[in-house]
């Protein structure tokens, strides 16, 4: 049977409110000394949103992670004490310009999270799906739309960076 893994000592230790950062010397299962960097970061959601056979999605916008605009799903942060269902409504909210009377139904594609990157951050992903009450011709101005068909898809593919949005995306169309 295989030794555990031990934390032996924290490095460091650098709290924000987006993010801690943490330094650890680990001794690994062969007894190896290494050095360990993560990130905690709380939890986010990426809804896709569907209204009469097709995707809303919001206007494109910057991230500065990588310094230019993307096209993304809606999503954001989950804040702490708060369920994914309830910080998916609010981001549907604050992004598409939805009343919760306008969410028709709303579905998780995972009830426990996909870990975003396990070896760095403890951060997980929820999916869900969202079918939404609007007319695409009443949409908030700047939203964007595409089929929900096989072009539709292929072209979301092509144009969405993000691989969480993508991941959520293709998790939907296997279900």
């Amino acid at each position: 049977m295989a030794k555990s893994w031990t934390t032996l000592e924290q490095l460091l230790q650098m709290r924000s409110p987006w993010f801690t950062l943490i330094g650890e010397r680990l001794r690994d299962d062969r007894d190896r000394l290494l050095d360990y960097w993560r990130v905690e970061k709380a939890d986010s959601a990426i809804i896709v949103t569907q209204a009469q056979g097709q995707f809303l999605l919001p206007p494109p916008s910057y991230r500065p992670g990588i310094a230019q605009v993307s096209l993304d799903f809606p999503g954001g942060r989950i804040p702490p004490k708060m369920t994914p269902e309830t910080a998916a409504q609010g981001i549907l909210g604050r992004e598409l310009d939805l009343t919760p009377e306008q969410i028709l139904d709303l579905t998780p594609l995972n009830d426990q999270g996909w870990p975003v990157n396990s070896s760095f951050s403890n951060q997980r992903l929820f999916g869900f799906v969202a079918e939404i009450d609007v007319q695409p011709g009443t949409l908030s101005p700047g939203l964007l739309t595409y089929p929900c068909t096989e072009a539709g898809i292929a072209t979301l593919l092509t144009e969405l960076t993000c691989l969480q949005c993508r991941a959520v995306l293709l998790e939907w169309l296997h279900r």
